[in-house]
C-alpha cells in the first residue's frame, strides 16, 4: 500500500508539472488551480508521500521539479495562497539534508526570489509576506554555511555565491541590507571563535581556493563591517595553515572595504597592527629529519632562544618568513594611502612602541620598525619619550640580528647573501639613526652602560657562566658595530660621535683584558675582528657594501 502511495504521487507530480507547463494555454478555472496549489502545497510539506525511508526517498528525488515553478506561482496568486506556498518551501529548504540535491535546488529558487535577472520572477520586498520570508531565507544561509562545513564544498559554494549576489544587489534594495548586515554576526563562527582564550577555526580554512574567494568578497559588501568579524578573519590569517595568497586576498578585500568606508579607521589600524606584532614566523619547516639549532647563547629580545639560520640534518626547507615579508610591505602599503602621514603616524606611534617594549620576535619587531619608518620624516616626528624607549630596544634588536644572523665564511654569493638578509633588519635602524642625532647618542650611550656593566659583573662574578655571556656580548657587540660600519651614510653619521664610539672600544678593550676563559683561538679571532673595528671606525668612508637611499627601500627591498 505504502509503495503504491508513492506511486500515485509520483504520478500526481508529473501531472502537476504537465498542467503548470500548459496552465496558460488551458485557462483553469479557480477551483482547479486551488487544487492543484494545494497538491503543490502538501507535497512540499511531505504530507502526502509515505514516511518510510522508501517514502522520503522519493519525496527528496521528485519534489524538487515542482520548484521551478513556484517563483511565478508566487508572484501570481493571491495573498493567502503567497503565504501558504512560501511556507511550504520554506519548511522544505529547512528540513531537507543539507547534502542531498533538493536543498541545492532550493537554494537555486531563493535566489531567483530574492535577485531580479532579466525576466525571472523575484519577489518585490515591498511585499510584507514576501518580506517575511525572504528574511528566513537570509538568516538560514550563514547557518546552513556553518551546518556544511567542509564537508560538501560544492554546497557550500552554492551557499557562498548567493551570499555573495545578495550582498551586491542588497546595494539597491535598502529592505535586505539590515538581514544582509546582520549574517556577518553568524559568520564569525564560519571563520574563526575565541572562547576561553583558544582560537577555534571555522570551515573557511578547509574549504577550496575558490570557496575561499567566494566568502573573502562577500566581506566586501558589509557597509557597517563589526569588530567581531574583522577580529574573526584575523585570526584566520594569523593561522599558520593559511595559504599566502588567500592571505594577501583578505588584507587586499578588507582595505577595499575601508576606502569604500565600510570599516572605522581604528578597526581597520587594529587589524594591521595585529597581523603583524602576532604574525608568527616559522624559519624553518622540515618535512622529515630532525631539526638541529647551533647552541648559542640567547641573546633575543623576546626572551626566548632564535635561531634564523638553523642547522638542517636533511630534508626540504620550507619557510613563511617571505610571506611575512610580503605582508609587511603590503601593510605599509595600505597605510600609506589612509590618509595624511603625521596624522597616522601619531595615532600609530604610541601603540607600536607600546608593542615593542613587549620585546616580540624579531621579525614582528622588524615589521612594526617599518611602518614606522615608512610613516616618520626627516627630521623625525618621534616625541622624546619614544626616541629614549627606542634607545633602550635598539641595542637588544640589533645584537638580536648579529646573534640570529652568524656570519657565514664562503665564496662571495654565501657572503652576499648573508649581507643581505642583514640588510632587511638593519635598515629601519639606519632610517631612524639618519632622522635622530639625538637618537643615535642614546643608543650607543646604552650600548657602552651595557658593557660597563659587565665589566663591573665580571669583577665581583667571576664564574664560568657568567664569562660565557661576556664573551658573546664582546663578539656580538664587535660584529654589530662591523656591520653597521658597512653603510656608508651611517658611517658618516657615527663619525660625529667619536665620544660615545671611543666608550664603547675602551668598554670593549677591558672586558678582553678581564676575560680569563677565553681560548688561544678565540682571543686571536676575537682580537682580528676588533683590530678591524678600529681600522673602519677611524678612517673616512670610502668603500661600502650597501647604502640606503629613502624611504621606499622598505618596500622594495631585495634582501628577501
Amino acid at each position: 500500500m505504502e509503495k503504491e502511495d508513492d506511486r500515485y504521487f509520483i504520478l500526481n507530480i508529473v501531472i502537476t508539472e504537465i498542467f503548470l507547463r500548459l496552465r496558460e494555454w488551458i485557462c483553469p478555472s479557480a477551483n482547479v488551480f486551488a487544487k492543484f496549489l494545494e497538491f503543490i502545497e502538501n507535497a512540499l510539506l511531505g504530507k502526502i508521500c509515505s514516511s518510510t525511508r522508501s517514502g522520503k526517498a522519493t519525496w527528496e528525488k521528485h519534489v524538487p521539479s515542482l520548484l521551478p515553478f513556484i517563483p511565478k506561482l508566487v508572484s501570481e496568486v493571491t495573498t493567502d495562497w503567497q503565504s501558504h506556498l512560501l511556507e511550504a518551501f520554506t519548511k522544505t529548504f529547512r528540513d531537507c539534508n543539507p547534502e542531498f540535491s533538493l536543498k541545492l535546488a532550493c537554494l537555486s529558487m531563493i535566489e531567483e526570489m530574492l535577485i531580479p535577472r532579466g525576466d525571472m520572477h523575484y519577489m518585490e520586498a515591498s511585499n510584507p509576506v514576501a518580506l517575511d520570508y525572504q528574511t528566513i531565507w537570509i538568516r538560514e544561509l550563514p547557518l546552513l554555511l556553518i551546518l556544511l562545513g567542509d564537508k560538501w564544498p560544492s554546497s557550500s559554494q552554492v551557499v557562498l555565491h548567493l551570499l555573495l549576489r545578495l550582498g551586491q544587489f542588497g546595494c539597491w534594495n535598502s529592505s535586505l541590507i539590515w538581514e544582509y548586515e546582520n549574517t556577518q554576526f553568524a559568520l564569525c563562527e564560519f571563520y574563526s571563535t575565541c572562547r576561553e582564550g583558544n582560537i577555534y577555526y571555522g570551515p573557511f580554512m578547509r574549504l577550496p581556493r575558490d570557496s575561499q574567494e567566494l566568502s573573502i568578497c562577500c566581506l566586501y559588501y558589509f557597509s557597517n563591517f563589526s569588530t567581531l568579524l574583522l577580529k574573526s578573519i584575523a585570526a584566520c590569517c594569523l593561522c599558520p595553515e593559511l595559504e599566502p595568497y588567500v592571505l594577501f586576498r583578505i588584507v587586499e578585500v578588507v582595505h577595499a572595504a575601508y576606502k569604500a568606508g565600510h570599516i572605522q579607521f581604528a578597526d581597520h589600524i587594529s587589524f594591521f597592527i595585529t597581523l603583524l606584532s602576532r604574525f608568527k614566523v616559522y624559519p624553518e619547516r622540515l618535512a622529515y629529519s630532525i631539526l638541529l639549532v647551533a647552541p648559542n647563547p640567547s641573546l633575543s629580545v623576546s626572551g626566548e632562544e632564535e635561531n634564523i639560520c638553523p642547522v638542517r640534518e636533511s630534508g626540504v626547507q620550507i619557510s613563511n618568513r617571505g610571506s611575512f615579508k610580503s605582508l609587511t610591505c603590503m601593510v605599509c602599503s595600505c597605510l600609506s594611502q589612509m590618509g595624511d602621514s603625521s596624522v597616522v603616524f601619531r595615532i600609530l606611534e604610541k601603540a607600536i612602541l607600546d608593542l615593542i617594549s613587549l620585546k616580540p620576535q624579531l621579525d614582528n619587531a622588524c615589521a612594526m620598525l617599518r611602518v614606522l619608518i615608512m610613516l616618520d620624516s626627516k627630521p623625525t616626528r618621534l616625541s622624546e619619550q619614544s626616541i629614549i624607549a627606542l634607545s633602550n630596544f635598539l641595542p637588544g634588536y640589533l645584537m638580536d640580528v648579529v646573534h640570529c644572523i652568524p656570519e657565514v665564511d664562503g665564496n662571495e654569493a654565501t657572503v652576499s647573501n648573508h649581507v643581505q638578509t642583514c640588510r632587511y633588519y638593519l635598515l629601519p635602524c639606519f632610517f631612524l639613526f639618519d632622522r635622530s642625532n639625538q637618537l643615535v647618542k642614546l643608543f650607543l650611550n646604552v650600548m657602552g652602560s651595557s658593557l660597563t656593566d659587565s665589566s663591573l659583573s665580571f669583577e665581583s662574578h667571576n664564574s664560568t657562566q657568567y664569562a660565557t655571556d661576556s664573551l658573546s656580548q664582546m663578539n656580538i657587540t664587535v660584529s654589530l658595530l662591523l656591520l653597521i660600519y658597512k653603510d656608508v651614510k651611517v658611517q658618516k653619521i657615527m663619525s660625529l660621535f667619536k665620544t660615545e664610539i671611543g666608550s664603547i672600544m675602551q668598554s670593549i678593550a677591558s672586558l678582553q683584558s678581564s676575560e680569563v676563559n677565553m681560548t688561544i683561538e678565540e682571543r686571536h679571532k676575537f682580537q682580528c675582528s676588533f683590530e678591524r673595528l678600529k681600522v673602519v671606525a677611524s678612517t673616512s668612508p670610502q668603500k661600502h657594501v650597501f647604502c640606503f637611499e629613502d624611504a621606499g627601500d622598505l618596500s622594495n627591498d631585495d634582501s628577501k
